[in-house]
């Protein structure tokens, strides 16, 4: 069978994208004072084992115990400010510049080619607030290189209120949120080398599904978790089946009921995170006790906890 020829970028389009050339595309002026991809060695560190499969009932402002180069995927879903009971009352500079913070701290902390997977909802109606863009600026400040966005379409789970600003009139039409991002970010370089004894386990069929840019899934109830705004276990499943290896360090800066933490038990990898509400470090411990025993792991969970929160309640 003879070989296809290889595309380039052409002036005209280019539906074909087999072996595709895209030099000239980014020879271009588009990309100019954004941050680049760099050449740089893969480097790692150990995650020491006080810090593995723990979560830290404290703010992720600052992540002390974990080494530079030390986590390769972070997923997460920050607080929005909204009003929730976690939430503090902060202005939309004070908001970015928390958020800042994190990043950071984020940015530290992931190897070379390590991804960040944010998601996110915007807010508000009058005027419409999204979050997104400013969080993209600001991630793009720091120096991440954006990989792209998910949308993820809550459709079959949105709410079937009818508060639309005005019904069936042009007089105050608003629009219904049914969907979220999933911002995706890497650190330094696109890509990252698959180390000896680690290796990936999406499937095919995960692999042509989960490479779309839009995915399909209900929300998680709130009742159901425990959590004002738990996202479901699919989310971060997904983005660990696509951007990791096997055994590799997962963090959620934003730990909330631990739904990171679950996927990544469920995956065979390993976990850190990070809440300042006790109450919530206690859910996500007890989420991740149960994953560990329906999977029939022993050993490992958010060791420590305890001595952190103090005795129950």
């Amino acid at each position: 069978m003879p070989r296809r020829r290889a595309t380039r970028t052409s002036s005209f389009g280019c539906p074909g994208r087999i072996n595709h050339d895209a030099s000239a595309f980014y020879a271009g002026r588009l990309y100019e004072g954004l941050p680049r991809e760099q050449r740089v060695p893969y480097q790692e560190n150990r995650l020491p084992p006080e810090a593995t499969d723990r979560i830290f009932c404290k703010s992720s402002e600052s992540m002390a115990e974990l080494p530079d180069l030390s986590v390769h995927l972070v997923v997460t879903s920050p607080p929005y400010n909204v009003g929730k009971e976690y939430d503090e009352d902060l202005t939309l500079d004070e908001y970015r510049a928390f958020m800042r913070r994190v990043m950071a701290e984020v940015y530290r902390v992931l190897v070379p080619g390590g991804r960040l997977c944010l998601n996110l909802a915007n807010v508000g109606r009058r005027p419409y607030l999204p979050l997104h863009a400013f969080l993209i600026q600001d991630l793009l400040g720091l120096g991440f290189l954006m990989r792209g966005e998910i949308i993820w379409d809550k459709g079959a789970s949105a709410s079937p209120s009818t508060a639309w600003g005005s019904w069936a009139s042009p007089a105050n039409p608003s629009l219904r949120d049914t969907h979220e991002y999933i911002l995706v970010f890497c650190k330094e370089t696109f890509t990252r080398p698959k180390l000896e004894g680690r290796q990936p386990t999406i499937t095919a069929e995960e692999f042509l599904e989960f490479t779309k840019s839009v995915w399909r899934f209900p929300a998680e109830p709130a009742t159901k978790v425990g959590h004002p705004a738990p996202f479901p276990v699919d989310l971060p499943y997904r983005c660990i089946q696509l951007y990791t290896y096997s055994g590799e360090v997962v963090l959620d800066p934003f730990m909330g009921s631990g739904t990171t933490a679950v996927a990544a038990v469920r995956t065979g990898r390993r976990f850190v995170g990070y809440d300042i509400e006790p109450a919530y470090c206690r859910l996500a411990e007890e989420r991740v006790s149960a994953e560990l025993a329906r999977v029939r792991l022993p050993g490992f969970g958010s060791v420590g906890l305890q001595e952190q929160l103090g005795p129950r309640p």
